[in-house]
């Protein structure tokens, strides 16, 4: 299996704004900022159509939906959450924590994939565990290392343990389970999602490890790595909270790969973790501020990979 893809999905927002419903537990959010909700769109927006051109200017097959007018979803820019696809042509969808999340589900996501070309397998539904009050919020909940078969979740809220080990069970991963926190007003808080925590690519990782503070399960995490043959590029808490353990890894043209970061993480880092990282990978720096302020998550929050195999290619690689 390949770790990385060249195709995205990405969805483009009609109703962004501070979603009330997450801010409970999503610590990266500012939700008392005074700004005109019509402003706070069309910024997002803005952002959001220049990621996607910058995108495609490295050659990068971006997808992308047009938001619903009908259903008010102030968060579906971030569509990693609630769908997930696979190199066998498996889909999944996932029970998110708020209510007005939910409504980001769409079943024209599978038709408009088949119409791009993809083929489709199996649906794997396990949205009905909202009736139970159990949530996994795909992969912002979870980070997959495809090629080792090894998933990663830091439990919380939004990411239950015992449907993060049934997704595990059902697509062949091994559950690595810890708890990461941050620390708001003074008081240590457990992290809402893996993905703001840590990141994987082909040869390397990058892992706020200070964030999880049981030694034991921070040395699991980092041994897991290590075995992996991952070069571990370690950021600190004040690095996470600016967004850069919340990267993605993607296929260019030419066999190139692009760390995609917004200009909030890539900032944070130090010219000894960027040279590192420019070992493995080209740094493709994008501006998503108002985006990351209001909506509290940043460029890899937006990006749904698409490794479903392409129709009569006889290969379930997209690379």
């Amino acid at each position: 299996m390949k770790q990385i893809t060249d195709t995205i999905l990405m969805v483009r927002p009609l109703h962004f704004c501070c979603n009330e419903e997450t801010a409970v537990n999503n610590y990266f959010q500012q939700t008392h900022a005074a700004v005109d909700a019509t402003e706070i769109l069309e910024k997002a927006q803005q952002e959001f159509d220049e990621f996607v051109q910058a995108l495609r200017d490295k050659g990068i097959r971006v997808i992308v939906l047009e938001d619903r007018t009908e259903v008010r979803t102030p968060d579906s820019i971030f569509p990693n959450n609630w769908i997930s696809t696979h190199n066998n042509g498996d889909v999944v969808l996932y029970p998110m924590y708020a209510q007005n999340r939910r409504l980001e589900r769409r079943e024209d996501v599978l038709e408009i994939l088949e119409n791009e070309g993809f083929e489709l397998e199996r649906v794997i539904d396990l949205s009905d565990a909202e009736k139970e009050g159990l949530f996994l919020e795909g992969t912002g909940s979870m980070i997959l290392d495809h090629e080792n078969a090894v998933a990663y979740c830091a439990l919380s809220g939004r990411s239950d343990e015992e449907l993060f080990r049934e997704f595990c069970e059902i697509m062949g991963y091994r559950p690595l389970i810890f708890k990461a926190y941050q620390t708001v007003n003074g008081k240590r808080e457990l992290i809402y999602h893996t993905n703001v925590v840590m990141m994987i690519g082909e040869t390397f990782a990058i892992l706020c490890a200070e964030s999880i503070d049981d030694v034991t399960e921070r040395e699991k995490v980092i041994r897991s790595l290590q075995r992996c043959d991952k070069e571990i590029v370690l950021i600190t808490e004040a690095q996470l909270e600016s967004f850069a353990g919340n990267m993605l890894q993607v296929a260019g043209n030419d066999d190139d790969r692009f760390l995609v970061m917004s200009r909030t993480a890539a900032e944070s880092l130090t010219q000894e973790q960027l040279h590192r990282i420019n070992e493995h990978t080209t740094n493709l720096v994008v501006d998503i501020p108002t985006i990351e302020r209001f909506g509290g998550g940043s460029a890899r929050c937006m990006l749904c990979e698409i490794f479903l195999p392409e129709k009569n290619n006889g290969s379930s690689d997209n690379l």
